[in-house]
């Protein structure tokens, strides 16, 4: 990155709680930016339900072009509304869009946060444009609705390789998970294709695991695991579980990864029962913004996120989910000046 650039990123609060969710991360980045003089341009966009009513979409054309002149977004949660005929979901055409393949969701311990099993360190990896999101999901007659499950040699080649890089850096163990017993064809070719691209990492292990065995594995021996790869759907609800084994969702990020742009949002919804009243977690929120630190290559100030969330869990900073009593707004000034 050339010294002098300042790289733009456009902020998108969504609904229910994800303003107060953001207004959280925004404080920690702004301590962040102060203590290691970095240059970030910062744009607030509209998305989400709330914008159906005004605009007509949930992804207004003056987002799209706000979006289209950042560098990356960082995006609150938002709510989906569900049926035939409702709108695809704002962080879904954001992926098509900038074509975001790479779903990335690490699962680890968090000391003072019960947890499962002790020592857990895992990173999910979902193909994000793919399978049964593909958007292919209608009504044939009035009595039978077809959806559609895509999967193609080069999707399932570029998120093997990817996945297969993440791996070579860790602990050398990729694990491709999928339903080829049952999916015959297209699962067939997920794995194939990635046990193919694998031949090219003699130095990462490569095994597979059935989606249903997975989901059992993870409660069983979800240290085994070190990257796991998936399709869409797979990836969507074993990431959940997954987050589940070390705490909860609200405290899971994630960061949707294509060639040249990303997205950061934490990995659960809106909670619109929640909003407005300052008790949800911001931990997601705030390490999917420690991801994007990491991805701008500024190592150090990530490191300083992480170990700021980790302090104030250890000194007893928590929110109501993780068995305190701290206000989401509390949790980040915390983090903040321990920054």
């Amino acid at each position: 990155m050339p010294k002098n650039m300042i790289w733009k990123v456009a902020i998108l609060p969504g609904d229910g709680t994800g303003p107060e969710l953001v207004d959280a991360s925004m404080k920690v980045l702004d301590a962040v930016m102060k203590k290691f003089k970095i240059k970030i341009g910062i744009s607030f966009g509209e998305a989400g339900l709330h914008c159906i009513e005004k605009y007509g979409t949930n992804l207004p054309d003056k987002t799209v072009g706000l979006l289209k002149e950042s560098d990356c977004v960082i995006k609150g949660p938002m709510t989906t509304p569900e049926g035939a005929g409702s709108q695809v979901s704002a962080a879904v055409k954001i992926r098509k869009m900038f074509d975001l393949y790479a779903d990335v969701r690490p699962v680890k311990t968090i000391p003072g946060v019960e947890s499962l099993k002790p020592g857990i360190d895992l990173v999910m990896v979902r193909e994000n444009t793919e399978g049964m999101y593909s958007g292919l999901d209608f009504m044939v007659t009035k009595d039978m609705a077809v959806g559609l499950r895509v999967i193609t040699r080069e999707g399932s080649r570029r998120i093997g390789r990817f996945a297969l890089e993440l791996a070579k850096t860790r602990k050398k163990h990729l694990t491709i998970v999928h339903k080829g017993n049952i999916l015959k064809v297209s699962d067939a070719l997920f794995k194939d294709t990635i046990m193919e691209e694998a031949k090219n990492y003699k130095q990462v292990v490569v095994d597979d695991a059935h989606v249903d065995a997975m989901s059992q594995w993870l409660i069983k021996n979800p240290q085994f695991y070190d990257v796991i790869v998936t399709e869409n759907l797979f990836g969507d609800i074993l990431s959940d579980e997954a987050s589940m084994i070390v705490g909860g969702i609200g405290t899971g990020p994630s960061a949707n990864i294509g060639k040249d742009y990303a997205m950061f949002e934490p990995i659960h919804g809106s909670a619109p029962k929640y909003a407005g009243m300052d008790r949800v977690n911001p931990i997601a929120t705030i390490m999917s913004m420690k991801m994007m630190l990491d991805w701008m290559g500024y190592d150090k100030a990530a490191a300083a996120v992480e170990s700021a969330v980790l302090e104030s869990i250890k000194i007893g900073i928590k929110t109501v989910d993780l068995g305190g009593d701290n206000k989401c707004s509390e949790v980040a000034s915390e983090i903040a000046r321990e920054i």
